[in-house]
């Protein structure tokens, strides 16, 4: 197994040293994007029975703005608004981490499959809001989770209105949180 595909398993395992290991890691951006891309492409698969093909491309689109926008909300909130005193992270950090933070979305793949979408759907995000809080207390240095689950509500709630904004000026029906 190539070392990208050992970063996806452990990431989907919320393997703590793989976050703190592509925290570190300048060189992992582009592996990090390449989650997102293959997360959002297993979404679009997942729904291509409703979507079609535009909406894999449109979902995967709409999935790097939103992971872009997300990364650095979380940078912001996490090191100006609630840091911890050992706080001290970089927005690349954040870009890392979270970008491998979507690996259990892979399984969304799943939902192709008649019946299964649904719930494949759920556990998929569940899974990822997990990984997600794991990724930014990595990420933030913070020693309580409670604070990185506080930092991702917000942050997620603030990239929801911003999608949401962009896409009633640019069109392209509902944004969907990533």
């Amino acid at each position: 197994m190539n070392r990208f595909q050992d970063r996806i398993i452990r990431a989907a395992k919320l393997d703590v040293n793989l976050y703190e290991e592509v925290e570190a890691d300048k060189g992992a951006m582009g592996q990090a994007m390449a989650v997102v891309v293959l997360s959002s492409l297993a979404a679009g698969i997942g729904m291509i029975q409703t979507g079609g093909l535009g909406g894999v491309l449109m979902g995967t689109i709409t999935a790097l703005a939103g992971w872009y926008v997300w990364a650095y909300l979380t940078y912001l909130i996490g090191t100006k608004l609630l840091p911890e005193p050992q706080t001290q992270s970089d927005p690349g950090e954040l870009l890392r981490t979270i970008g491998f933070s979507s690996s259990p979305g892979l399984i969304r793949i799943l939902g192709i499959i008649p019946g299964l979408g649904g719930v494949v759907f759920v556990a998929g995000s569940l899974w990822m809001l997990a990984a997600m809080v794991i990724a930014v207390r990595q990420a933030l240095d913070y020693t309580s989770t409670l604070r990185a689950v506080g930092v991702c509500a917000i942050g997620w709630a603030i990239q929801l209105l911003i999608m949401v904004l962009l896409f009633s000026i640019f069109g392209g029906g509902a944004a969907q949180p990533v």
